[in-house]
């Protein structure tokens, strides 16, 4: 009989995804990252939040590469029992054979349902350059009509698909999102280590917009004190009316435990002033104040309306109750 992996310290057998991500191969090893196989048996999950805009997601990888210091998604290595939080940037699991399993499941896709990739992890991360399951995901969805579908991206490695993201376009209902938090590079370098550059995000994203895709921008996190002001968020929605952006929204920071045994000790080192105040915000909750929000989404509202940009791309937009919900839906 054979003998089964056990949990770290308590002796216990792993069970579900964390038995099948320590069974993983190595594909390839990088500058302090690891990149796994990891033998799913669905690439489409279903969302169970009730108030989600979306109803199936599809990450094509598990832990992302760019690092964010403030990524929300880091608690989904939980889930393989893999607790420390850096492990998200460092140990990269590649789904197996994710368009066949996408071939087996559209079925149970129900007209008008939207399917949303790269809710918890980047699709075009820089494995993708070499492995291409996102493509292999898209060149699926482009032998079907009638689908409703997102993609969420930080990376300009999505111009690589312009002419099956076109080819999607005309059959199906289809919009791309590059998350943008600031437009300075600088900043942008500090708060997102190895994330391509915002111009060269909002490059891409000006490309798409040539070819007729439907592509906007997520201001996200709106980080209190570092990427809130104004000035920064007109700034931002300026750059994107200029690459003639059809939707932009902002979502202020979410920061689960998990997260915040990372981004704290970013903060204390680089915005140590503010240390204190992130610590008083997020002491008891994950999220900040319903007042904060709305403050940010009015200031978001003024800001379209004098560049002429839209708010919503279907399932894009700012949904009542999202943060109670989203740990649920992001996985």
């Amino acid at each position: 009989m054979a003998s089964l992996t056990l949990f770290p310290d308590s002796g216990q057998p792993l069970v579900g995804i964390a038995r099948l991500a320590s069974q993983g191969e190595r594909v390839r090893q990088g500058h302090q990252v690891e990149y796994l196989t990891l033998a799913v048996r669905s690439i489409l999950n279903r969302c169970t939040g009730t108030r989600m805009p979306f109803t199936w997601t599809i990450n094509p990888y598990r832990g992302c590469e760019f690092a964010c210091k403030y990524c929300y998604a880091r608690y989904t290595h939980e889930f393989m029992e893999l607790r420390d939080g850096v492990e998200f940037e460092q140990k990269i699991y590649v789904k197996q054979h994710a368009a066949e399993l996408l071939r087996q499941e559209l079925h149970v896709v129900k007209p008008g349902e939207d399917i949303a990739i790269g809710t918890a992890t980047d699709p075009y991360q820089p494995i993708e350059r070499r492995l291409e399951v996102t493509r292999t995901i898209l060149e699926e969805f482009a032998r079907h009509c009638g689908l409703v579908l997102g993609i969420v991206t930080k990376s300009a490695l999505v111009e690589r698909d312009l002419e099956v993201l076109a080819e999607i376009s005309r059959r199906n209902r289809l919009s791309v999102s590059f998350t943008v938090t600031t437009i300075d590079p600088d900043l942008a370098r500090i708060l997102e280590p190895r994330a391509p550059r915002p111009d060269l995000r909002l490059q891409a994203l000006g490309k798409l917009r040539q070819a007729g895709i439907h592509a906007g921008v997520i201001c996200a996190p709106v980080l209190p004190g570092i990427t809130d002001s104004p000035h920064q968020l007109e700034a931002l929605v300026r750059a994107a009316s200029e690459v003639n952006a059809v939707h932009i929204y902002a979502n202020p920071l979410f920061l689960k435990p998990c997260s915040a045994t990372v981004f704290m000790p970013f903060l204390k080192e680089h915005f140590p002033h503010l240390l204190a105040d992130y610590e008083r915000r997020f002491k008891y909750r994950a999220f900040l104040p319903k007042a904060y929000r709305q403050r940010i989404s009015l200031l978001l509202t003024r800001l379209r309306e004098k560049y002429g940009i839209k708010k919503d791309s279907h399932w894009t937009g700012e949904v009542p109750g999202r943060p109670r919900q989203e740990q649920l839906a992001l996985f």
